[in-house]
Order: C-alpha cells, then structure tokens, then sequence
C-alpha cells in the first residue's frame, strides 16, 4: 500500500525506533565509494569539492543509498532541492513523459506548454496580489544575475545592497554579493563593483528588535551609498548559508517599506527557503513581507536544474525584448517536473508536513540545547532548522563543531549539512516526507555527536 505523507509519518510514529543496523551494510565510506573517489580525484578540479565521499546510487522520499549498499537518512536534500522527496514518483513519470515528447526548442525561439502554466502557478503563489510576470533561468546564481539586470533597467540605477551574512552564488557578479570571500571568492577577483553589503539583523548576536535593526541598515543605505544611486536591496527572508538566520520581527517591512518609498526594488532571494520549505509557500510570508521581485530555484523542479524570477508586471517587463532569456532557461523537461512539484503540495498537504517536521525536530531541537551548553541558539520555520554551536556560557563561535557532528552524524547513517559565517551552525533541510522516527534517529545521534565536543 502506498501511503500519503500524513500516513506515513503516523505510522513510522508507532514503528519501532530506527537503529543504526536497519541503515549500514559497511564502514563510512565504504570500499566501492572509496574506489569511486580515487577516480575522482584523478579527473575532477579540487575546486569541485565533496562534504562526504559516499557515492549514491538511489533515493526515494528521505533517503540515499550508496553504492555499497548504506543507507542514510537525508536531512540536507542536495541543499533544499528535493523537498518533495528524492525521484518522487509524481515528478519523475511528468519529466519522463515531456523527456519523450519534447527536450528542446529554445522558449525564445518557437515556445511550449508548460512555461507560461508554471508563470501563472508563481504569480498565484508568491506574496501579493498585483500582476507578475516570470522569466525562468538555469540556476540560483543566474536568477540573481537577472534580477539585478532587471532591478537596473527599471530604475535606471547602478547600485545593489546585500546584507551582511548574505550568500547568494558562485558567478562573477553573486561572489561581489557573498559576505563570506572563502572560499567562494578567494582568488577570483576583482569583483563586480556597485555592489554593497549592510548590517542585517541577525536577533541572537545583535540584540537589536526589528526596528533598530531596520534603523540601522537604513541608516547605512543612505548614507554609504545614498538613495539617488541604489537599484536594489536583495535579501534572504531567511539567510541560507550564513546560518539559517531569522530577522527580529518587523525587521523586512520595514526595509521594504523604506524601498518602496525611495522607488528601489526589493528583491526577496527565497532560492532555499522558498517552495514550501518553511511551512507556507514562501518564507516572506512568514513576515508579512511582499516583495517586489522573487527568486526560485534549489527545491522548485524536484531534483532537476530550474529557476525563476517573478515580479510586479511593470518591473519584469522593462527589459527591450531579447533582453532576457537563455538556450536553457526553462527547458520544457524541468518546467514539466515543477508543475508536478506544485501538483504534490497542493495535494499531499506538503505545507502541513513541513510544519510537522519543525514541530517534531523542533522540539527534539529544543531538548537538545536544554542538555548541552553549546547549543546556543535554534531558530528557523517548519523544515528549514538549524543549532549554532558556541563556547559554553558565550556566544563565541565553537570553531570546528558542526563539521565534528556532521562527521559523526555520517557514521551512524546521517546526513547533516553545515553553514554559518563562522562555521559553527548545523542546518536541517529534510525532505517533506521525512517521518518522525527519521528525526528521532538523527536527533539522538547528534545528542551523542554534542556530549562528545
């Protein structure tokens, strides 16, 4: 019997607890992984580099097997790509079928389905009820690119403004906008210039509310780049890569606020927490926030290369015709795979699930740091959680914990993804059909990874 999320996470609820022996056939990496990495290294740039040299062979709905037959449970979903599960059946029979119709026309060239049906589903679904249009693209990083290009035809300025702690690619122009240098940028420069950083709010190490945080950024708006020059403030409702952090309440109003009535474009980078992650379909909701751009990528298409802008009609439509668009840029096989995406939410309650996910690990989250004085802050919405690591009775950073705990989480048949500007934060992204014998699992193992630091 094929069970539906909800079934499923009651049923694991009363199945005996997970153990590592259901998970691991051999050591960690095993040997046919450990053959598989020496090619590796022989033919792959250290550039391209790896968390865990664990090669996979398949997935279904939480977890990976590798080659050598161990297998994990998933709580980093490629980085937030496969929130509905790994080859989700509903996603793979859609790409499967647009596979053997139609792989490729160019939209720009002569146009398919698909591409203006997925438009309408973003407009629908993201903050705010004006008109919106959407340009679909490759990659996070390219819809970055393109909502800076679109950000400065439109107000026919230069300037861009990221927040501190921000991340948002690995292009020419996203290294300019990334707080941390290494190693994403370390080496490539120079930069692209009239990109500028600013204080964000960042609640457990500033102790400012949402106002004096709004206060502040502003004041360094107008001020170090002056309103006259500024196309564009660009934010994660929820900062990724710097460590899963929340702004205080009022903190994103209020910036957006300040934007609109200085004629800048807000621009709202949801790439990993958008598309149901935190338990509504955009984390922005999360804040009252209605953005005038909004960026997709990572979890929209279920697994394969697919990303989007959508914005206020009037905004989307100032670039001159050709001025945006790409040879791949929605492919009629990943456009097919996104609008099954949306099918599965919408279906399977998927937005329940996530707040499911962040009731249970939340609270196991929660315990945890009731238990262990490193623990020094959990924080984040539905299924997009993390724990930042410090020194006991500090908030300074516990360098090299969150890599230990993942190492050992690894060990025991976990997979834990690390962020953090100072290394020190472990994040959660589970699939939405992750149960909660899953968390229960993963949880006491990094109660065990923690008593061991």
């Amino acid at each position: 019997m094929t069970l539906t999320a909800p079934a499923a996470a009651h049923e694991a609820a009363h199945a005996p607890e997970l153990t590592r022996a259901e998970l691991l056939r051999t050591e960690v990496p095993g040997p046919e992984s450990r053959r598989l990495h020496a090619e590796r290294l022989e033919h792959v740039p250290q550039g391209v580099s790896w968390a865990l040299p664990v090669y996979i062979e398949s997935g279904s709905g939480a977890i990976l097997t590798d080659v050598d037959g161990n297998r994990f449970v998933d709580l980093g979903s490629g980085i937030g790509v496969t929130t509905v599960g790994h080859a989700d059946p509903a996603v793979v029979a859609a790409a499967s079928a647009q596979l053997a119709r139609l792989t490729h026309t160019l939209y720009t060239v002569t146009p398919y389905r698909g591409y203006a049906e997925l438009a309408a589903k973003l407009a629908e679904r993201t903050p705010g009820d004006h008109a919106k249009k959407t340009l679909f693209v490759n990659s996070g990083a390219e819809a970055v690119e393109n909502a800076v290009k679109i950000a400065r035809k439109h107000t026919g300025r230069r300037a861009v403004a990221v927040l501190d702690h921000a991340f948002h690619g690995r292009t020419m122009l996203t290294m300019a906008m990334n707080h941390k240098a290494a190693p994403y940028g370390t080496g490539f420069g120079p930069f692209a210039g009239d990109v500028h950083r600013v204080p964000n709010s960042y609640p457990y190490r500033d102790g400012l509310d949402g106002a004096e945080a709004a206060a502040r950024t502003i004041a360094y708006l107008e001020r170090r780049i002056g309103v006259g020059e500024l196309a564009a403030v660009i934010a994660e409702p929820i900062q990724g890569e710097g460590g899963f952090i929340v702004p205080a309440e009022g903190y994103l109003p209020a910036l957006q606020r300040w934007a609109s009535a200085n004629g800048v474009v807000f621009v709202a980078d949801e790439i990993q927490s958008g598309l149901a992650r935190t338990g509504r379909w955009f984390a922005s909701e999360h804040f009252g926030l209605v953005p005038d751009l909004v960026l997709t990528a990572k979890g929209i298409a279920g697994g394969l290369p697919l990303a989007g802008v959508t914005g206020r009609a009037e905004i989307m439509d100032s670039a001159l015709p050709g001025g945006l668009g790409g040879t791949f840029g929605g492919n009629p096989v990943a456009v097919a795979a996104a609008l099954a995406v949306f099918e599965q939410i919408e279906r399977d309650g998927l937005l329940a699930e996530a707040e499911r996910i962040g009731a249970t690990l939340g609270g196991l989250l929660a315990e945890l740091a009731r238990r262990h004085a490193v623990v020094g802050e959990v924080r984040g919405h539905g299924a997009m959680l993390a724990f930042e690591l410090v020194e006991p009775g500090t908030k300074t950073p516990l360098a090299g914990a969150a890599q230990r705990v993942a190492a050992h989480a690894a060990q025991q048949g976990v997979l834990l993804l690390t962020a953090g500007s100072y290394d020190n934060v472990i994040r959660f992204l589970p699939t939405l059909r992750t149960d909660d014998r899953m968390l229960r699992y993963a949880v006491a193992v990094i109660d065990e990874a923690l008593a061991g630091l």
